[in-house]
């Protein structure tokens, strides 16, 4: 797949820190934000529990990775991708109400002519009822494993990252691949 600089491409944590599992997304933004860098048109974005709120943060995307806690009857800890026709059926069993927001914005972006194309990244939560702003601790140790997800997805748009202050360290340079 070959994308252009100009594609515009949004990383979506989503859920609530305020109940424990359920802000896994939010939290895998804040460290990203906190470790890399990323070029102008790769925005990364809290979208909380925000849902339909979420219309024009979606919309104007080309390509969408959304990050979240997603029951589906696994054990805590279990890793998702989902992508494609799989989405909705995916989502329309969960039982958090950002996420139906969040398939019904997309839906709506339809409407506009305007879908990204949308890959969802989830983890089984272990809790996402309890009160507590600490992630448990089986979610706690996939957080890695999430990351590398997201930026795995990062490259195969051909985006090029790097750590914080590591100016001349580029974790992901595909200038050179376009070269050739």
């Amino acid at each position: 797949m070959e994308i252009n600089d100009q594609a515009r491409i949004t990383v979506l944590g989503v859920g609530n820190i305020l109940f424990t599992d359920e802000g896994f997304g939010v939290r895998v933004i804040e460290e990203l934000k906190a470790r890399y860098e990323f070029p102008e048109n790769v925005s990364l974005e809290d979208g909380g529990v925000l849902g339909l709120n979420l219309l024009g943060t979606i919309s104007e995307a080309d390509h969408l990775i959304v990050v979240d806690a997603i029951r589906n009857k696994g054990k805590p800890g279990d890793l998702y991708r989902i992508e494609g026709e799989a989405i909705p059926k995916r989502i329309l069993a969960k039982n958090s109400l950002h996420q139906v927001d969040l398939l019904e914005a997309l839906t709506l972006c339809q409407a506009l002519d305007k879908v990204p194309e949308t890959v969802i990244l989830g983890v089984e939560p272990k809790d996402i009822e309890t009160v507590g702003l600490e992630l448990t601790l089986p979610i706690k140790q996939r957080m890695e494993d999430i990351i590398a997800l997201v930026l795995k997805e990062l490259e195969r748009l051909d985006v090029r990252y790097r750590l914080k202050g590591a100016e001349n360290h580029v974790l992901r340079d595909t200038c050179q691949d376009h070269q050739n």
